[in-house]
């Protein structure tokens, strides 16, 4: 059986990776092709347990704890969930994955890029992504969209604009380093052009995955 295709989704809060992930899980199965959603942190009992720590506003929680605590949370979710789908020939749509960790942790939180990713690395046993989808969001439509959620911050996003304009700059980073790997979204359009967007940056990847299985 040919290996599954991991999709990672990544971008600021407020830029509709949620929204993206479901509405693409829905058309991938649409298409008959066998898909889990998954999200980070959590997705198994320990990466949610760790999650409701690292999102608590009411901890002290140090950068490189944070860092850590994040991993943890990712080489568990592998372990148990990502790995074995994608063994079984099941697509993998994860709404974060070590991305995140790259540009929070690793750039806005100043440990580092390259130390992050060799943590992280160490956490997945060097599992990457066949195909990274960013969103892309102005700070204003960002701002708007957090705001209309009516939702109390967590502790990350307690963090002021100078933080997320520091994510924002990694990401845009990353991309630039990986441009087969990473396509960036314009996330301010529609949800439904997000989407079709979406899935003709995932074209080859899916023409091949249909093609193995057939």
């Amino acid at each position: 059986m040919a290996r599954g295709t991991l999709i990672t989704i990544e971008g600021l809060d407020g830029a509709g990776k949620s929204t993206l992930a479901s509405a693409l899980s829905d058309a991938l199965a649409a298409r008959g092709l066998p898909v889990a959603l998954l999200r980070e942190p959590g997705g198994v009992e320990l990466s949610e347990r760790i999650r409701a720590l690292v999102k608590d506003p009411a901890l002290n929680i140090s950068a490189r704890a944070e860092a850590l605590l994040y991993a943890a949370a990712r080489a568990q979710l592998v372990h148990e969930r990502v790995l074995p789908l994608l063994d079984r020939g099941s697509s993998v749509l994860l709404d974060r994955y070590i991305d995140s960790s790259l540009a929070y942790q690793g750039a806005a939180r100043g440990l580092g890029v390259a130390h992050v990713r060799e943590i992280n690395s160490f956490a997945t046993n060097a599992l990457q992504a066949d195909r990274t989808l960013l969103l892309g969001i102005s700070p204003a439509a960002r701002q708007a969209r957090l705001g209309a959620r009516g939702e109390q911050p967590d502790r990350l996003e307690r963090e002021d604009e100078s933080f997320f304009a520091e994510i924002a700059r990694a990401y845009d980073e990353l991309a630039a380093a990986e441009p087969q790997r990473i396509r960036l979204l314009d996330a301010e359009q529609p949800p439904e052009q997000v989407l079709a967007d979406a899935l003709a940056a995932l074209a080859d990847l899916l023409a091949a995955h249909v093609q193995t299985r057939d």
